[in-house]
């Protein structure tokens, strides 16, 4: 157990902030599948942008249960702190600041991970955003710029000092997007140079690379990201094996079916029929890798444009899978 402010957390795996991944449906998922804590995708500092569909749904955290992560993006100072303020007046416990993200839309704008190249700026943000709210401030950051600039560690040691009170380091840099294997070298750096709770991001698969990479790092706790698309009972696989030692059977075609179909009326019931629709294909697709035959009625689920057949079809797709597998 390790602590966020007054928040106890009480599970070492935390889902990661994903765009366009990590709603609310999503979040409430991983959630119930044993993870100690959900952030939310990233929501743009500017509130001028707050009135479109897309962050009305992004800033919608209704009957999530305690502590709520809410992820913020931006590159001003004052914007980010109004921000800040803003999702702390809407219910959130604990505002993230985004400088993790490699997207080529926010780091055009020197946001996200672009911000690891301009430490006197990141200084001036979390200076601004620690003092304008009297919640936890938490920080989702990178190992560097590129390869031949991990200031990981200076930005960590800066973090601290200013405020922040947990620090989350995906283990690439900024030019390295997702690309080749992460590293957890500089994550055992910052771990040796700061006392508050540190989580470890960036290609945890399975149980055992959650506790390789906890051993190697001395990290508080594993951020999932990519990893539980289509999976999320990941969460409870690597909870029990880091608490037990024992692997937990494996989510048999029932449960999952179980899980996806809950999973689809979440999302139609968020959004409504029309966007669900279409946000539903995606997590749908990834839960498909799991069939037989799953590639080709993820097609066939994609040319489908109404919540009804969606909700119909895969039913009938998933019980015939059971009984196959019966």
């Amino acid at each position: 157990m390790f602590h966020i402010g007054p928040y106890s957390i009480d599970s070492k795996v935390i889902l990661a902030p994903m765009a366009g991944i990590t709603d609310r449906p999503f979040r409430q998922l991983c959630r119930r599948m044993g993870a100690g804590l959900a952030v939310s995708e990233m929501v743009i500092s500017d509130t001028a942008f707050w009135k479109t569909h897309k962050s009305a749904y992004r800033l919608d955290h209704s009957g999530e249960v305690a502590p709520r992560s809410v992820q913020i993006a931006g590159a001003d100072p004052l914007m980010m702190a109004e921000a800040a303020k803003m999702n702390a007046d809407r219910g959130a416990h604990i505002i993230d600041i985004n400088m993790g993200c490699p997207a080529k839309k926010v780091c055009n704008r020197a946001a996200g991970s672009a911000l690891m190249r301009e430490p006197e700026l990141i200084q001036r943000i979390l200076e601004s955003v620690v003092s304008a709210v009297d919640i936890p401030v938490t920080l989702k950051m990178r190992t560097g710029w590129c390869r031949d600039t991990k200031n990981g560690v200076e930005i960590a040691r800066m973090a601290e000092s200013i405020g922040i009170q947990a620090l989350a380091v995906h283990g690439r840099t900024r030019a390295d997007a997702y690309r080749g294997d992460a590293e957890y070298d500089t994550i055992t750096q910052i771990r040796a140079s700061i006392s508050i709770p540190l989580f470890a991001n960036g290609d945890i698969d399975s149980p055992q690379k959650a506790k390789q990479v906890l051993a190697k790092t001395g990290a508080n706790a594993v951020m999932i990201g990519r990893a539980a698309q289509g999976r999320p009972w990941i969460f409870r696989e690597i909870d029990h094996f880091l608490r037990t030692g024992h692997h937990l059977p494996t989510a048999g075609i029932d449960e999952i079916s179980q899980i996806m179909q809950q999973h689809l009326a979440e999302l139609h019931q968020f959004y409504g029929d029309m966007m669900g629709v279409r946000i539903a294909r995606k997590h749908i697709g990834w839960y498909l890798k799991h069939f037989n035959q799953g590639e080709d009625f993820r097609k066939l689920f994609n040319k489908i444009d109404s919540a009804e057949k969606q909700r119909s079809l895969l039913a009938d797709f998933l019980a015939e899978q059971c009984l196959t597998a019966a």
